[in-house]
C-alpha cells in the first residue's frame, strides 16, 4: 500500500481533521513525503464525491462542494427522526462521563462513533471541547440543550448518576484499555 493510500485510510478512520506532522509520525514517513502524496490524493480525489480539504498544515476529507444541496436535505431529514439506539447510547455515555473523549467512547461502545458524535454535535446534544490534560485531543460533554430538554440543572440530578459513574470508573480503566 502506498503513501497516498495509508493517509487515505487514516483520514477516514480518524474522521478528523489530522496535522501533517502527525501523519507523518504515525507513518513512520519524513514530511516532504507526505505533502507529496497529499497533493497526489488531492489530484485523485478531485473527481469524485470526497475530496481532500486543507487548513493551513491539517488535511481532513469532506464531501465535494457539488454535493452541499443533498448533504444538506440529508442533514435535514437526519435532525427530524428520533435517535437511534446506537445515538443514545453514545449520549447516554457523555451525560454520565461528562469529558469523554472520543476513543474512550469507541472503547467503551466497540465500534467506531465518529459519524454518532458528529450527528449529536449537529443536533446541539454534545459538545467537542479541548482535552483540559492534553490539548492535543478533545472531549465531548454534554450541551446545556441537551440538559434543559432533560430537565435537569445538575449532571448528578440523572437517574442513578452515583451509581452509574462509580461503575464506569471502577470498570473501564482507559490507560490500560482494559474492561
Amino acid at each position: 500500500m502506498n503513501t497516498e493510500q495509508k493517509i487515505e485510510g487514516l483520514l477516514f478512520y480518524t474522521a478528523e481533521p489530522m496535522s501533517f506532522s502527525a501523519i507523518a509520525k504515525m507513518l513512520g514517513a519524513n514530511k516532504d513525503e507526505i505533502i507529496s502524496a497529499v497533493e497526489k490524493l488531492k489530484e485523485n480525489l478531485g473527481s469524485r464525491g470526497i475530496v481532500l480539504v486543507q487548513k493551513e498544515e491539517e488535511i481532513s476529507l469532506g464531501t465535494h462542494p457539488e454535493m452541499h444541496e443533498m448533504i444538506e436535505k440529508i442533514r435535514k431529514e437526519e435532525l427530524s427522526k428520533e435517535l437511534s439506539k446506537a445515538s443514545v447510547e453514545t449520549l447516554s455515555i457523555v451525560l454520565y462521563n461528562s469529558g469523554v473523549t472520543r476513543s474512550e467512547i469507541d472503547f467503551i461502545r466497540g465500534v467506531n462513533s465518529s459519524f454518532i458524535l458528529r450527528n449529536l454535535s449537529i443536533r446541539g446534544l454534545v459538545e467537542r471541547v479541548p482535552d483540559p490534560k492534553d490539548s492535543r485531543r478533545a472531549t465531548y460533554k454534554p450541551t446545556f440543550e441537551i440538559m434543559q430538554m432533560l430537565g435537569i440543572t445538575d449532571l448528578k440530578n440523572l437517574p442513578d448518576y452515583e451509581a452509574f459513574s462509580k461503575t464506569l470508573t471502577e470498570r473501564v480503566d482507559f490507560s490500560n484499555n482494559e474492561i
